[in-house]
């Protein structure tokens, strides 16, 4: 009975640390953009997130890091899709939008998933809970966006801005019924290797070759950091505790960045927004209401 307490709440720990460093990502991003810009800012975060990803697969599962020819290109997949394009955009994107609308929106992506799980993995069906959840989500994607009841009845929805973010929250979406569909076999910390490895070498051989690397704030070092650690404590998370727990942990993330938002960064949020965040928190709970059974690899 003690070793499943303990389970658990190693798992819980893990998983709040993961959504700890997911809000702090876009504080820090913001803090780079004042000495640097996010072609730098990206470069960096992919190295030292690599650093950490491999140091940390290198001690604990190298036994695990070969794969088989099958995986590669769904590999690739993942990694061009979920790390160049859909963390590159996220990251440009933090360039014209507050904190709060980035976080909010990129955790509109069960969503997605779900949507493409019922249209991709046969078994995945969408029930009323996920109707519902799906409902509140996007609905708090709406007043965060709009920001006031003025912007709402007028029908003014956010920014380009915004749609960068969804554009990466629905590629991120797509990566994630990729691992589901044809990587499940695979440790998730190698799926969090490879996710770095093949972007890696393609965005930094380009930064390389065409502009020069430039490591001018301690930001750019910490940003890195913080995304290698969260991506480990995320995966160690769900192999201890049940996805929809995980779901709920990481509803931790929009507080954690909105609180930061508001005292580094001296951003405010409206009521409008807050309101928005509350419905998100509805919306995860009834979409992860049918996975209390399952896990789910998220990338």
């Amino acid at each position: 009975m003690s070793q499943r307490i303990d389970k658990k709440m190693l798992g819980t720990l893990t998983v709040l640390g993961a959504s700890m460093m997911w809000a702090i990502e876009p504080i820090l991003v913001k803090l780079s953009y004042q000495n640097t810009d996010f072609i730098n800012t990206f470069a960096t975060r992919t190295i030292f997130a690599f650093v950490i990803i491999a140091v940390y697969v290198i001690v604990f599962k190298t036994k695990h890091l070969p794969v088989k020819k099958q995986h590669i290109p769904k590999l690739i997949y993942v990694s061009l899709i979920a790390t160049l394009f859909a963390d590159l955009i996220y990251i440009y994107a933090l360039t014209r939008v507050p904190v709060i609308n980035a976080v909010i929106i990129g955790h509109m992506q069960p969503i997605f998933i779900v949507f493409f799980g019922f249209l991709v993995l046969k078994q995945d069906r969408i029930t009323k809970p996920d109707y519902l959840g799906i409902l509140f989500m996007v609905l708090a994607g709406i007043m965060v966006t709009t920001k006031t009841l003025g912007n709402f009845v007028g029908f003014r929805f956010g920014t380009i801005g915004d749609i960068y973010v969804l554009s990466a929250t629905i590629a991120w979406a797509t990566t994630a019924i990729v691992a589901r569909k044809y990587l499940r076999s695979l440790d998730a910390g190698i799926i969090a290797f490879y996710r770095f490895f093949f972007a890696g070498i393609i965005f930094i051989s380009y930064v390389l070759v065409f502009r020069g690397l430039e490591i001018v704030s301690i930001y750019q070092v910490l940003l890195g950091f913080t995304i290698g650690i969260g991506t480990i404590l995320y995966y160690e998370g769900i192999r201890l505790i049940k996805a929809a727990q995980v779901s709920a942990l990481e509803l931790a993330t929009p507080f954690f960045a909105t609180l930061l938002g508001y005292l580094v960064l001296k951003e405010t949020i409206t009521v409008m927004q807050f309101i928005g965040i509350m419905f998100l928190l509805v919306g995860i709970y009834f979409l992860s209401k049918k996975e209390k059974n399952t896990r789910v690899t998220n990338t």
